[in-house]
Order: structure tokens, then C-alpha cells, then sequence
């Protein structure tokens, strides 16, 4: 269930980064090149990564993607907290940034271990051999 939850949530995501880039545009980082193509790649990417988690073949490489992905997004979650851009003409607090930032280690675990790639902290699952990852 957690892996379908993960799944839905990076293809929303995906979805929003194609069909309204401007947010993700406004927090991306000024070093990063051509913003406008990484955007709409990185929502490519977010949808792949949901699809891919849904696969049982492709399962363990999405998970590995999307943890990846997850960290090199990061500086632009950042970039938000500390340039206070805003969305939409609005602001967002650091009751909002903080626990952003934070969850993102939680956002890469979650990607890894929804996906069978890893099975920490909760040790080895007993399943049947063929059977599939959560």
C-alpha cells in the first residue's frame, strides 16, 4: 500500500511539474541550466519513477532512481526555505520549510525501501520467494 501511496505521489507530481511548471521554475536554483527543461525533465522523470515502482522488473531501479532524484532536488527545496520565494504571491513560514526539509531523508528511505531495494530498519521480510515488495 505505502509503495502505491509513493507511486501516486510522484506521478501527481510529475503531472504538476508538466502541466504548471511555474512553481518549480520559481524555486529552482540559479546555477541549474536551461530551468526550464530540467522542470519538465525532472516531471518526465517523476512519472517514469512512479510507473517504474509498479513494475515488479523495474521496481528495485525505480526505487534507486527516485531516492536519487529525491537528493538531487533537495537544493531546490532549499533554495525555497532560504531565498523565501514566493508561490502563487504567497510566502510559506519555516513551519512549513523546516519539516519540508527535513522529510526529504524520509522521502529517499521511502522510495528505497517501497521498493524492495532495501529492507532497513525492519530487517529481513519473510515472504514467499517469488512474492512481490510492498
Amino acid at each position: 500500500m505505502l509503495r502505491i501511496l509513493l507511486a501516486l505521489a510522484y506521478g501527481y507530481a510529475g503531472y504538476r511539474h508538466l502541466a504548471t511548471p511555474g512553481p518549480f521554475l520559481a524555486i529552482t536554483p540559479p546555477w541549474v541550466p536551461q530551468p526550464e527543461w530540467v522542470v519538465m525533465l525532472t516531471g518526465v522523470a517523476e512519472i517514469a519513477g512512479a510507473a517504474g515502482l509498479m513494475l515488479p522488473n523495474l521496481r528495485k531501479t525505480a526505487g534507486w532512481a527516485l531516492a536519487l532524484y529525491a537528493l538531487c532536488v533537495w537544493p531546490a527545496n532549499f533554495h525555497h526555505a532560504i531565498a523565501d520565494i514566493a508561490i502563487g504571491g504567497e510566502t510559506l513560514s519555516w513551519w512549513y520549510h523546516g519539516p519540508r526539509l527535513a522529510a526529504q531523508p524520509l522521502i529517499i528511505w521511502w522510495a528505497l525501501w517501497a521498493s524492495g531495494a532495501i529492507d532497513w530498519p525492519f530487517g529481513n521480510r519473510r515472504r514467499a520467494p517469488h512474492s512481490p515488495r510492498p
